[in-house]
């Protein structure tokens, strides 16, 4: 049974690490020129911000899990 959610949990470590990649990614995109576009991702960046913080606690989660197995 230790063995299923070792899997588990380190499946879920890499898709949260993927996640915040893809978020790092974005932020380094930039912003767009036009201002109607660039409105838009602001909003976005600031869920984006909830987003990698909620995703940064779960993996800080998993991690300490994965170091008690």
């Amino acid at each position: 049974m230790a063995e299923d959610e070792k899997t588990i949990l380190l499946q879920k470590r890499d898709e949260l690490r993927e996640r915040l990649v893809s978020i790092e990614n974005d932020f380094r995109a930039g912003l767009d020129p036009d201002a109607e576009e660039r409105a838009i991702q602001l909003e976005n960046r600031e869920v984006l911000e909830g987003i990698a913080k909620a995703t940064e606690e779960e993996l800080t989660r998993i991690e300490k899990k994965l170091a008690e197995l």
